[in-house]
């Protein structure tokens, strides 16, 4: 009689499952992620825009600052000295310095009154599509990522920008496609011969 209501209740909860499974679809029940950084530009064209009102020659520090562009008070926006920033936009040492941008030229001269700061800007969404069964037992893992990019440098000596530079990705969409064909058993065999 004991098994007879256990396999009862096993026979509702799989019967449970099954119904939940078949009113929300399987692809909802798969897990959602997103990475972004808090940041005062919710898009790619909102930190164009901000980009845009940075006028080399013109825009102050505490400009740039009311844009936005503070790396004690905004995510993700680093300092770089001298040093670092010539590295990073002068390609080599042999190098002509008349051949570089003017502002360059200033930061060079300007020692240690000249830095930079770094704006590096992503928000990504991760979705994972699919197989709910074969994604929950690892055997195929599908994830759609969406999103973009926003890097720049802003060259300040100072108390005035002098240089700008920016690159980024205005729309990114990739797909990831991992399978395991052992599933969940894909990862056992190396555990098994370390020990």
């Amino acid at each position: 009689m004991r098994l007879i209501m256990w396999n009862r209740s096993s026979l509702q909860c799989s019967c449970l499952f099954s119904l939940l499974v078949g009113l929300t679809g399987c692809a909802s029940l798969l897990p959602e992620g997103k990475q972004s950084t808090q940041t005062p530009w919710k898009s790619y064209s909102e930190a164009q825009e901000m980009f845009a009102k940075i006028v080399p020659g013109s825009t102050t520090l505490s400009q740039l600052k009311a844009l936005g562009v503070d790396p004690e008070v905004t995510s993700n926006v680093g300092v770089l000295a001298q040093a670092d920033l010539l590295r990073r936009l002068i390609p080599s040492a042999t190098f002509d310095i008349h051949q570089i941008d003017p502002g360059l030229q200033l930061c060079l001269a300007a020692a240690q009154t000249c830095f930079a700061y770094e704006i590096e800007q992503t928000s990504l969404d991760r979705k994972r599509y699919g197989n709910f069964m074969a994604d929950f037992f690892n055997f195929r893992r599908r994830v759609d990522v969406t999103g973009w990019q926003f890097d720049a440098i802003v060259v300040i000596k100072g108390e005035t920008v002098i240089f700008k530079q920016w690159s980024g990705k205005p729309k990114i969409h990739q797909t990831e496609d991992e399978r395991s064909p052992l599933g969940p058993l894909q990862g056992i065999g190396p555990g098994l011969l370390v020990r």
